[in-house]
This record gives C-alpha cells, sequence and structure tokens, in this order.
C-alpha cells in the first residue's frame, strides 16, 4: 500500500509540475500531455517509479488508473459535448479510420515479409502479427483475445517481450502525433489548414479552470464512478443475453444523454476532473515504456521493434496520405490515427490537447469502433493473410 500511495503521489506531482511547466515557460509549445508523458518514461526509466505493472510485479495504482480512472475520465469530458457540434465531423475521421486500420494491416504484412518472419519469430509469426493488427487498430484486448487463442501466453518470452515492445511503441506514437501537426501544417492545404492555425499554442487554461464547491464535487464523482458501475452491470447484462457490448460503449452513451440535460451545463467540475484523470492516464502511459526490459529482450525485441516501426510507417504513409488527398483536416487525421495506435483514450487526450473539442466524442466513438474491429483484423491477418503470404 505504501508504495502505491508514493507512485500516486509523484504521478499527481508529475501531472501538477508539467501544468505549471507549459504555463510559465518554453514547454508552452510542447504541451502537458507531452510532457507528461515523457517526463513520467524519465522517472520510470531511472527506477524513480516502477515501469509497468507486470504480473510478477503488480502495480496496484497503475491497474487502477487504467480500469477505472481512464473510463471515467471519459464520461467527464462527454459531459460538456453538444452532439450538433460533431455531426460535421463523423464520416470523415471515421474513413479515416478504417484507412489507418488498412493500413496497420499491411504495415504488418509488409514488415513480416521484410524481416521474414517465421524465421525470426518461428512458427508463432502469425499469431504475433495478429496480435499487433489487433492492438494497433483497437487495443489492448484485442492483442489478448488473439493471444489466449493461440496459446501465445504459454511462450513467456515471446509474450512477454510482445508487451514490453507494443507499450514503447504506443508511448512513442502518442508523441509523435502530437508533434505531426507542427511539421506537416506547412504542407497541408490551405483550404483545410486554415482553421486549425493558431496565433499560439491552445493551452486550455480557461477551459480547465473552474470553481467548485464540495457539494458539486460530491455530485461529480458520484456521477462518474455510478457510470462506471451502470455500464458494467450493463455489460455483464448483455454478456447473459448472449450480446458482447464493451463498456466503454455504454459509459459513452450514458454521458451523451446526460450532457444533453440543461442541468449540466450549471453544473462545474467536469471539464476539470476529466482533464486531470486524463493526464493521469497518459502518465501511466509513459510509464510503461520499459526501455530496460526491451534491452533484456536482445534480438528478439529488435525483431519486433523492426517489425512494428515497418507497420506505424506503412499506416502513416496511407492514413496520412489519403487525407492530404483527398484535402481532409490534418488534426482529424493525427486522432484518427492515435484511435488505432493509442485507443479512444489517448485520442481523446489528443484532441483536447490540440484545443479541438469538436474531436473529442468522435476519438472515444472511433476508439470504441477499434475495440469490435481490431479481433476481427487480426484474426484475419493471423490466420489467412500471413500464412497465405508464406
Amino acid at each position: 500500500m505504501a508504495d502505491n500511495l508514493f507512485v500516486f503521489t509523484v504521478l499527481c506531482l508529475l501531472v501538477a509540475g508539467c501544468e505549471w511547466l507549459v504555463r510559465h515557460t518554453w514547454a508552452k509549445y510542447l504541451g502537458t500531455a507531452l510532457l507528461v508523458i515523457v517526463l513520467t518514461a524519465v522517472f520510470a526509466n531511472v527506477g524513480l517509479i516502477p515501469a509497468g505493472s507486470k504480473a510478477e510485479r503488480p502495480v496496484a495504482i497503475y491497474d487502477g488508473i487504467f480500469q477505472y480512472l481512464a473510463p471515467i475520465s471519459i464520461f467527464w469530458l462527454l459531459l460538456g459535448v453538444n452532439l450538433r457540434d460533431i455531426l460535421k465531423a463523423g464520416l470523415p475521421i471515421i474513413s479515416l479510420f478504417l484507412i489507418g486500420s488498412l493500413g496497420t494491416a499491411l504495415g504488418v504484412l509488409a514488415g513480416m515479409h521484410f524481416i521474414n518472419g517465421p524465421a525470426r519469430f518461428g512458427t508463432d509469426f502469425a499469431a504475433l502479427g495478429g496480435m499487433f493488427t489487433g492492438t494497433y487498430t483497437g487495443g489492448s484486448v484485442n492483442f489478448n483475445a488473439v493471444a489466449l487463442h493461440y496459446d501465445i501466453f504459454k511462450d513467456g518470452v515471446l509474450y512477454g517481450t510482445s508487451i514490453v515492445v507494443d507499450n514503447i511503441f504506443t508511448t512513442i506514437w502518442m508523441v509523435v502525433s502530437l508533434l505531426i501537426p507542427k511539421f506537416l501544417l506547412r504542407f497541408w492545404p490551405k483550404s483545410t489548414a486554415q482553421k486549425q492555425e493558431t496565433t499560439g499554442p491552445d493551452l486550455g487554461i480557461d477551459q480547465d479552470t473552474e470553481s467548485i464547491h464540495p457539494m458539486d464535487l460530491g455530485i461529480m464523482l458520484a456521477m462518474g464512478a455510478g457510470a462506471l458501475w451502470l455500464s458494467e452491470a450493463l455489460t455483464g447484462v448483455f454478456a447473459g443475453w448472449g450480446f458482447t457490448v464493451p463498456s466503454i460503449i455504454i459509459i459513452t452513451i450514458i454521458a451523451l444523454i446526460v450532457a444533453q440535460l440543461p442541468i449540466m451545463k450549471r453544473l462545474p467540475g467536469a471539464q476539470l476532473l476529466g482533464m486531470f484523470a486524463v493526464y493521469l492516464f497518459l502518465a501511466v502511459i509513459g510509464a510503461f515504456c520499459d526501455v530496460a526490459a526491451l534491452q533484456g529482450a536482445g534480438s528478439l525485441g529488435l525483431s519486433m521493434l523492426l517489425l512494428i516501426l515497418i507497420t506505424f510507417l506503412v499506416h502513416g504513409l496511407l492514413l496520412f496520405g489519403m487525407a492530404r488527398l483527398f484535402r481532409l483536416d490534418l488534426q482529424m487525421a493525427v486522432v484518427a490515427s492515435q484511435a488505432n495506435v493509442g485507443g479512444g483514450t489517448s485520442a481523446l487526450a489528443l484532441a483536447r490537447s490540440m484545443g479541438r473539442s469538436d474531436l473529442v466524442l468522435p476519438a472515444i466513438l472511433i476508439g470504441s469502433l477499434g475495440n469490435g474491429l481490431g479481433t476481427f483484423l487480426g484474426f484475419w491477418v493471423a490466420s489467412w493473410a500471413l500464412p497465405y503470404l508464406f
């Protein structure tokens, strides 16, 4: 318990410190989201806090943030969403997300061909390719669904290394996603780039600063916890009826219904609590970037690194190439890519850090779409595409 309290203390101080740096120093050009990830990764890799949570050495505070705080942060942030504001972003971002999913699958095929997957990974190469396809389409649920089906859990070295590499590249891609608009905006058509240009970085100070009464805080905490409890209960009910409905979809629907009530416009605290929870979630992502574990994996880890590097290269070229060709919003493309690689919560954090409140709900929705699509695409790559290729 003491260790978890220490870790939570450090995470909170890191979030507070990054906010101060962003508001008062040149770090405003990096943004709180990027700074939290990078600094927490540094802290984890120099041993100040644990680098990830493993079966043999679980870190309860990390697991709790993933299991409870991340979905509740989605609920809080969606309470400020007006459904009419996001209708314009619907079809384009879904199209970009599906293109990104295709790019991920093609990237895994290209990567396995380039490094000669069967020689590098043995008979489990196809399952491994399906796992990475699943996780970079939907998330860790899809990753583990494919791994469980093919019994990759029984190969501790291969499975453990794949988790380490996955965590590291998820962190790296979040950083890359935050930097892409800064470098590609000049090459984007002015018709779409114009609305993305600002006089300076959007720090979100006004949006994140709220005056909140203890009564408001109690109501907001109860709403968040109650929504998560209800979503998980309904997931169990649907499962009993033979339907699989992820709890993240249910909590999103609950938040959207509640958000349309007029009283929600007068109830403060959702933005404040939501952003702090998201920053804690991003801090844990940074903590899972365990460089030492990757070094210990040797040539197996390097082979996986090369595989995922090629996967991301193909994914990025296809997604951003198509977005450029059809003159679609660059920041929308970045959010769609992040939803593929990091899931709905990290895509939400990215949209929010770029000051694009209109992309917050689409980020969550396509993240949920990825949860459903990722397993199917992963199994297609593992059971048909890669065996056919080789």
